[in-house]
């Protein structure tokens, strides 16, 4: 199956698609974070997965925050080190009382706690815990602000030009820090890249529950709501925070094509998992 070379606009109002568009963007630089989030969505990028065309984008290299979304970089550096035989997915992992610490989302680690690196990848990737994600940052760097910048050196190194990491999780920054900032276009373009270095990424983001911790255990549950509903549907990642709204990277594969969905900045989340639902299924609309 392959995606046709026509310009086609999806109803009144939408733009029409391009076969590729400029990397555009630039780093933030505000002293206060702005609001990065409108209705129904503040950007958004329908991607051939393999090829890179941009089959449609809206406001797609507009500077926006991933939040949660952050985590697929903090994963593709940590499988980077596993593939490079310095970590293993089945090494020991102590939690470190920084960890324990971490606030929003989580799987409520403790100090003292010992679980499989593997373990850990599934906690962040299933039920985006940011306490997995800081234990993931010690066991590959040593600690937060050196795995960040590792982060953000593989962002330059794949070519993310409007893409910058301040933390491992993607929680909104605290007084004095800067957000985390990227594009619906960087997202497409890193999960893209991050399926054809590591397509085991899929058996971490395909899963809807999963259980963790046999005693006093917690029921991981994925926010991507398209899994099971959408058809092909196996990833990657959601995100959100106030200032920069609901987000989702969403990636589906049917007869031999894979599409990526990037909708980022939406007011409501499930006006994001409608956009990124109706993208996909006219994408691959598209593709017949």
């Amino acid at each position: 199956m392959k995606c046709k070379n026509v310009q086609v606009g999806f109803s009144k109002g939408w733009k029409r698609f391009f076969l590729m568009v400029p990397m555009v963007g630039s780093f933030f630089s505000a002293q206060a974070i702005g609001v990065r989030s409108r209705d129904p969505y503040y950007s958004a990028l329908v991607m051939e997965a393999g090829s890179g065309r941009i089959l449609w984008e809206d406001h797609a290299g507009a500077d926006a925050y991933p939040a949660s979304m952050s985590k697929m970089m903090n994963l593709f550096v940590v499988l980077d080190d596993v593939a490079a035989g310095r970590l293993s997915l089945d090494q020991p992992v102590t939690i470190n009382r920084e960890t324990e610490q971490i606030g929003g989302r989580q799987v409520w680690l403790r100090v003292g706690e010992v679980f499989s690196l593997e373990e850990l990848i599934y906690a962040m990737m299933v039920h985006s815990g940011n306490d997995a994600a800081t234990a993931l940052a010690f066991a590959a760097s040593g600690g937060k602000a050196a795995h960040a910048e590792r982060m953000t050196a593989k962002a330059r190194e794949l070519g993310l030009r409007s893409t910058v990491f301040y933390n491992v999780h993607g929680l909104p920054p605290g007084p004095g820090q800067l957000p985390d900032v990227s594009s619906a276009l960087d997202m497409a373009r890193l999960a893209d890249a991050l399926l054809a270095k590591h397509p085991e990424t899929l058996m971490y983001s395909s899963i809807s529950t999963r259980e963790f911790r046999p005693e006093n255990p917690v029921v991981l549950t994925s926010s991507n709501k398209l899994l099971g509903r959408v058809k092909g549907c196996d990833g990657l990642k959601t995100g959100y925070f106030r200032a920069g709204g609901f987000s989702i990277t969403a990636t589906a594969e049917r007869d031999g094509t894979r599409l990526i969905v990037v909708v980022m900045g939406s007011k409501d989340k499930n006006v994001r998992l409608q956009w990124a639902e109706k993208l996909l299924e006219r994408g691959f609309l598209l593709c017949q």
